[in-house]
């Protein structure tokens, strides 16, 4: 298991850096970080297609809820289209003395569409989990143990749960963030 620090600012991929900003609300750490120039646009495959999640100008929003087991990204184009969610699953998270979120990451990932429908609502479509077989290679070699498993595959359904409910509080979160930053 690693801990995930969630910090882009010296990210290979982007030759011109980008801005980062990470802001404290009470339930959590959001880290919104804009893209500079990225020499190797990031294409990741989705169902039948391929999505392109990042490029200059893009966009990563990042929440950490306070104390959780997951974390919650979203990818945004140069307009700000969501390109996708992507839901980290850890044992445990918190902050560091540099006042960025981190998660123990547990390996396994959801991943998924969201629409934006007409009255702001946002609603995800179509979800994935993703890694299963590094979830399986860690404890194959011991490096979780069985309970830790079976908790990442717990963390992974309830999460699938909440999204498929529209009730996945952290998506709330960003939405309410991204339509008004400073509040």
């Amino acid at each position: 298991m690693k801990r995930k620090v969630f910090d882009r600012r010296n990210w290979q991929r982007v030759v011109g850096g980008g801005e980062q900003t990470t802001l404290v609300v009470p339930s959590g750490v959001i880290v919104d970080y804009r893209a500079g120039e990225v020499h190797s646009p990031l294409l990741v495959p989705f169902e039948n297609r391929t999505l392109r999640i990042l490029d200059t100008g893009y966009r990563w929003v990042h929440y950490a809820p306070t104390a959780a087991k997951h974390a919650l990204t979203l990818q945004l184009d140069e307009t700000g289209h969501i390109r996708q969610l992507y839901i980290d699953i850890g044992e445990a998270s918190g902050v560091g003395t540099e006042g960025l979120p981190w998660i123990d990451d547990l390996y396994l990932d959801v991943v998924g569409i969201v629409e934006v429908q007409p009255g702001g609502q946002w609603h995800v479509t179509k979800t994935e989990v993703l890694d299963e077989d590094e979830l399986d290679e860690a404890l194959r070699l011991g490096h979780i143990l069985p309970k830790q498993y079976t908790a990442a595959w717990s963390g992974a359904h309830a999460v699938l749960s909440a999204l498929k409910a529209h009730t996945f509080a952290p998506l709330d979160v960003l939405r309410r963030y991204l339509q008004d930053p400073y509040t």
